[in-house]
């Protein structure tokens, strides 16, 4: 199975990257900003699954410039599985649990109504629109709360706060689940394989770590694993405003990727571990 892969240098391009022998493009040669550029490349590939693993991911800043979100976001996949439609190849996204509003405290289901908050999770939802409307193979995989060793993410910022002070304020009322970039990369090419074979599994698809945690929580499993001593406090939301409103529940029922693709969900304590020892953190 030959795979292009949009993205190298994020959490998940890199994971895929190590886990399989892939064609991983970076902005110089693809860059979302110009979606037909992108397109051009599916057109002209040899590969035999398309995995867009690149996004405007800057959740605040989006909000100013929901633009180029929407650009990055929305309009190059669309046109991406628009391409990989023709060709007939299976196309895989990654999407977000920022497409819900967050409301209630249940895990929200594949098929619940989506309706995001905040920029970023529109034109993320926008995205998802324009590649089911392709009518092509395709896998969107909605995730949250990404963490690895690599790039800016939660338990890196932790890891150097934790260091610094002797007290930290942590959000504890939003609660989803943590998910590794080596699980997602994983389900991800278990999921290309699949679809190359049976178009029937193509949909949209929830994925996330078990079990669910609030960030306070998060912060002191990370804090935990890694031997550092330092006094946690929960506050709310209201208590630390942020220019992009974020969603409370972040819970995702992930029965589907289980009984279609036979995935469970991952412990994302085990995976902090690995990522933790890879970091030279661990205890």
């Amino acid at each position: 199975m030959k795979v292009l892969v949009f993205g190298k240098s994020g959490q998940v391009a890199l994971e895929l990257q190590r886990q399989a022998d892939v064609i991983a493009l970076d902005r110089s040669q693809a860059d979302l900003s110009d979606p037909e550029a992108c397109a051009k490349v599916i057109e002209q590939t040899d590969a035999d699954v398309i995995i867009n693993a690149a996004a405007y991911t800057a959740v605040d800043d989006a909000e100013t410039n929901e633009d180029m979100a929407k650009l990055i976001n929305a309009d190059a996949p669309a046109a991406m599985a628009r391409a990989a439609a023709v060709r007939g190849l299976p196309f895989l996204h990654i999407s977000t649990d920022y497409v819900f509003d967050g409301s209630g405290t249940q895990a929200r289901k594949v098929k619940d109504p989506a309706s995001p908050i905040n920029a970023y999770g529109r034109t993320k939802l926008l995205g998802e629109h324009g590649i089911v409307a392709a009518g092509g193979r395709y896998v969107i995989l909605r995730t949250s709360w990404v963490f690895s060793a690599h790039g800016a993410n939660f338990v890196k910022t932790m890891l150097r706060l934790g260091k610094e002070r002797e007290m930290l304020n942590i959000v504890n009322d939003q609660v989803g689940g943590p998910t590794a970039a080596a699980d997602i990369a994983a389900t991800l090419l278990i999921m290309a394989k699949a679809l190359l074979f049976d178009s029937g599994k193509s949909g949209i698809y929830h994925y996330a770590g078990a079990p669910d945690v609030s960030w306070e929580g998060f912060a002191k499993e990370i804090f935990t694993q890694a031997g550092i001593s330092v006094n946690v406090s929960g506050i709310s939301s209201s208590a630390y405003p942020t220019p992009a409103a974020r969603p409370l529940n972040s819970r995702l029922d992930c029965s589907c990727v289980k009984n279609i693709f036979d995935i469970p969900r991952p412990d994302w304590r085990i995976s902090l571990t690995d990522v933790l020892r890879e970091l030279g953190e661990a205890r």
